[in-house]
Order: C-alpha cells, then structure tokens, then sequence
C-alpha cells in the first residue's frame, strides 16, 4: 500500500526534482502536482514531465494532496507555509527538507494550525542545483532525518517514514534541537570551513598568479565542491540554525588554536593522536557506506 497518493512538491530545484523523478520511478501510481516560485523553473519541470501538473502558485498545487513537500530554503519555510494555509487540505501531513529544523518546525506549526507537520531531512545533495540536476537515485542508501513534533500522531509519523523509505534512504527519527546540533557539526560546519578556504584562495590569487588554482591538490578541490553549493540555500542554513553553529564554530575555534600551538611547539605526538583519530572517523564512514573507498574517493581520471 502507498503511504500517498497524491503528493505536491513546493520547490523545484536540485531536491525537489530529484524527489519528483523518485517518486515517479518508485511509486509510479502516485499523483505529482508541483510549483516553484521560478517561472522558468516550472516552464522547464513542464518541458521534463517531471509532475503531472505545474501549477502557477503553491496554493493551486496543494489543493488535493495528502503529502505536502516544502523543498524551499529556510527562510522562506514560513512565508509558504502561510501561502498554502488555506488550500492545504486538514487531513494533508505538510513536511519539508532543510537541513535545519527547529526553526523550521516552530514556523510551519504557527503558519499551518491544526495540520500535521512531520519535518524531514534528506541528507543527501551535490553542489549543483535546478531541475535539471535533480535524478532519481539521489536518496539511495542515504540517512533521511524525520523530526516529528512532541505529540505527532504516530500514524502520521510512520507514513513519512514509509515514503522517504520508498525512495531507498535510509531513516532515523530525533528531536528537532537535536538535529540542529549534529547538523551543525557533520555539515553547516564544514560548509562554513569550505566558503572561508576558497575565500582565502580567492583573494591570494592575485598575489599568486594563478597558482593557486593551477595547483590545486585533492583536498582543495574538495572544499571548491562544498563551496559551489547553492549560496541562498546555506545563506538560510546558517541563520536559521544560528545557535548551534555559532555554538560548534566556537569549539571549532579552540581546537584550532591547539593545534597551531601543537605547531608552533613541535608538538608532534599531539599531531600524530589527533591524525590518527581523525583516520579512523573516515574509516568508519567508508565502512558504514556514506562514501567510496576507491583512491581519490573514487574520481574518474
């Protein structure tokens, strides 16, 4: 049995197109309505066939779903939940998809009363965004997070389950403050990180005439794929998880100081611990499939 039938999806871009393609591949029999604030981006999903119906405002595609997928960045969670108040059918579970959910969660409950809001994450994306980047394995053997509010209704809870289940991820329930903070270390932290290196980069570049880039080694081409992420997105991540990454950030920012004390002093068993702690973290990930074990994390050459 379907845990929907009829789904809308408000946000077409990366992950909203990405779900909509799922979707149409896992659970071919259920009705797919969509918009997006964008008009090219409708124009574009109607030329994909991505939903069954592109339609011109989020409250005309909301009108007979019973899952509602707000795929939007976090600070426009609220104005949305507010557009759709009162298309939304009363029996419909509104959720989401941001990385940030406290916040997040308090919006929709204000803007939507009386329906079942059930939050979720997808922890899984590229740096690349709009509908055309979307496909339909993005959620594979990838974590969903659902944070249901204290008192959700069960049943509820177990249909979102059910659904990110469909699209092949895999899921954990949590608290929503809870996830705020994991988050804050696993990926607004280093996405953080990731913006101020290739910023430093940038600006050395005119001093180094081209070096920089010309040379790039593996690790700083890893940060240049986090930092090409969507910057109006992870605008809305940062400020909307405020706390918890001012929070890690500050911790982030002792470590570091012992570390270049470490340096300074020579202190090199400090180093080598801190090394070797940090190789097992990557081991474990690789062993737990979250990433590929091939050299050069798997890069075609």
């Amino acid at each position: 049995m379907l845990p929907f039938s009829r789904v809308a999806i408000i946000g077409l871009g990366l992950i909203g197109s990405s779900i909509a393609r799922a979707v149409r591949e896992h659970m071919p029999m259920v009705r797919l309505s969509g918009h997006d604030a964008d008009p090219a981006v409708r124009a574009r999903v109607a030329e994909l066939e991505l939903v069954d119906d592109v339609a011109d405002s989020a409250g005309a595609a909301v009108t007979d779903a019973d899952l509602v997928l707000l795929c939007v960045p976090p600070r426009a969670i609220g104005a949305v939940g507010r557009a759709i108040a009162a298309d939304v059918p009363m029996d419909a579970i509104v959720s989401d998809v941001g990385s940030s959910k406290a916040g997040v969660l308090a919006e929709l409950v204000a803007a939507l009363p009386g329906r079942q809001v059930i939050p979720a994450h997808p922890v899984a994306g590229t740096e690349h965004s709009g509908p055309d980047a979307g496909f339909a394995s993005l959620f594979h053997g990838r974590w969903c997070i659902v944070t249901p509010p204290e008192g959700a209704d069960p049943a509820a809870v177990a249909r979102v389950i059910a659904f990110w289940h469909r699209l092949g991820s895999e899921v954990e329930t949590m608290d929503a403050e809870h996830h705020d903070r994991v988050l804050a270390v696993t990926s607004h932290l280093p996405h953080l990180i990731a913006y101020t290196i290739v910023g430093t980069a940038s600006d050395l570049e005119e001093v180094t005439r081209s070096e920089v880039i010309k040379y790039s080694a593996g690790g700083f081409r890893d940060f240049t794929r986090i930092a090409a992420s969507d910057p109006t997105m992870w605008r809305d991540v940062f400020l909307s998880n405020k706390e918890a990454v001012l929070e890690m950030l500050q911790r982030f920012t002792e470590d570091l100081t012992m570390l270049q004390r470490a340096i300074r002093w020579d202190d090199g068993d400090k180093l080598f611990d801190l090394f070797t702690r940090t190789r097992a973290v990557r081991r474990s990930i690789v062993e737990q499939g979250q990433d590929d074990p091939a050299p050069d994390f798997g890069r075609k050459h």
